[in-house]
């Protein structure tokens, strides 16, 4: 819901369909993970926020461009300009493993990652920022906006259940909340992106779907990753670092090798990341357990 009133209000503004797609969708797919990051920062469990962030960027760099060629029958195609545009991409992703080897992230660590995120989408904006001609309603626009945080509100409440929830379950069944979050939250806000990205694909707009999943996933990993740090700096596990991190940064440079062979992703290339997404939650049960 926060992605169509997003969608709408973006439109009002007169942005482009570019921006939307490529940073305004994006932003809006985060908001779960983001919310339940924050309110795992503010509960003292900042960890189990980071497990949740790097477990569900790997599924959106695998598992979800592995259903996204399935769903499309063929393969899905991508345009140059969307490679040139992010040749550098995981080297971005590499920041926060980088920082975090440690086990450790500051403030200051927090609001690099920040800084490198708000640098990566303005970039964005500025290549992207080509105005379409949409008439102004102001009307909308005010009706946009009411239920856009409204979407909002409900995102956030819904959140401080999930944190409490997941918390209570990991020790009932005496395991990590870090597993938890790694494995069932963080595959659970993939959600919003996978949703967005199938209707993006049934329209035949690859590049739209390609877009928010990147885009979702490069803040997760600077800008939400950033606020938990300055919210409450925090230590946690370096097994994150060494296992999902490691996980995150490889399934980017493996996408985007694909992405950059044929200019398109088969359905081979796609069974590889299935095959890799399923690696990795084998390698976690074993490492968690």
């Amino acid at each position: 819901m926060a992605s169509k009133y997003a969608s709408k209000l973006a439109e009002s503004f007169n942005l482009s369909k570019y921006t939307i797609g490529f940073i305004v969708i994006a932003i809006i797919s985060i908001l779960p993970e983001t919310f339940i990051s924050i309110n795992a920062a503010i509960q003292n469990v900042p960890a189990f926020g980071l497990a949740t962030l790097f477990g569900s960027n790997i599924s959106d760099l695998t598992l979800i461009f592995a259903i996204l060629v399935a769903y499309s029958g063929h393969g899905i195609r991508i345009q140059s300009k969307i490679l040139k545009n992010n040749v550098v991409y995981p080297i971005f992703l590499l920041v926060p493993i980088i920082l975090g080897f440690d086990g450790n992230y500051t403030r200051l660590e927090g609001l690099t990652l920040i800084i490198i995120g708000a640098a990566f989408y303005y970039l964005a904006f500025k290549d992207g920022n080509h105005k379409s001609a949409i008439v102004d309603n102001p009307q909308n626009k005010s009706e946009n906006t009411i239920l856009f945080l409204l979407s909002m509100l409900v995102l956030l409440i819904s959140s401080h259940f999930t944190v409490t929830s997941a918390t209570a379950l990991a020790y009932n069944l005496n395991i990590s909340p870090i597993l938890i979050g790694i494995l069932i939250v963080g595959l659970g806000t993939t959600m919003p992106e996978l949703l967005f990205s199938l209707k993006s694909v049934k329209k035949n707009d690859e590049s739209l779907a390609i877009g928010d999943i990147l885009g979702t996933v490069l803040a997760d990993a600077t800008i939400v990753v950033g606020l938990i740090a300055i919210i409450n700096p925090f230590s946690f596990p370096q097994k994150i670092i060494y296992s999902t991190g490691i996980f995150m940064v490889v399934s980017s440079f493996l996408l985007f090798y694909f992405l950059n062979s044929q200019k398109y992703l088969s359905k081979k290339e796609s069974f590889i990341l299935f095959i890799f997404w399923l690696t990795y939650i084998s390698i976690e049960i074993v490492l968690g357990t």
